[in-house]
């Protein structure tokens, strides 16, 4: 379930991102698909946690193939799925690198390996893919914004997905000792 998840959670990204228009907070521009891109560092983690990380990276090539269809058959131009690709690789290595190295609790290691993980995806999915530099859907000016409103959405889903873990793995404790 965790693999399959994950896969439907990147697939999704693309089909929300495609089929709605970014949301605005003030001067924030935000794909309504990174709501899910915080979510998927989340379900990689999980998918390392009972696969591995040699098994994992299989399962990020998947996605990545998976991404990039979905990408090209919404009608994305080959640099915004070039960008989306590079995005993805780079990120999910860094979230896959870091969570293994971490010696803290699964919470705490999902936290910080996916504020990494998201800091990449924003920064090089924008800079690549929207900015002048790459599809020019977006301003020079623009591009602070649209990276940190990204960032801190990726970040606020992290922190409520580290929760979330968090009191999973409280209440499985307890259940433990109570037996």
């Amino acid at each position: 379930m965790r693999i399959l998840f994950y896969l439907i959670s990147i697939v999704t990204a693309n089909v929300v991102t495609a089929a709605f228009a970014p949301l605005q907070f003030g001067m924030f521009i935000v794909p309504m698909g990174t709501l899910l891109i915080g979510a998927t560092f989340i379900f990689r983690d999980l998918v390392q946690n009972k696969y591995g990380r040699g098994k994992t990276y299989i399962f990020i090539f998947v996605a990545l193939a998976f991404s990039a269809l979905a990408s090209f058959m919404l009608g994305d131009t080959l640099l915004i799925v070039l960008a989306s690709a590079i995005s993805f690789v780079v990120a999910e290595t860094a979230d896959t690198e870091i969570y293994t190295r971490l010696k803290l609790p699964m919470a705490w290691r999902v936290f910080y390996s996916g504020i990494v993980g998201g800091f990449l995806d924003s920064v090089i999915f924008v800079v690549v893919g929207l900015s002048p530099l790459g599809a020019n859907f977006l301003p020079w000016e623009a591009v602070p914004a649209a990276i940190v409103g990204q960032i801190i959405v990726k970040t606020v889903i992290q922190m409520i997905g580290a929760l979330i873990l968090n009191q999973v793995y409280v209440m499985k404790g307890k259940r433990l000792l109570s037996e």
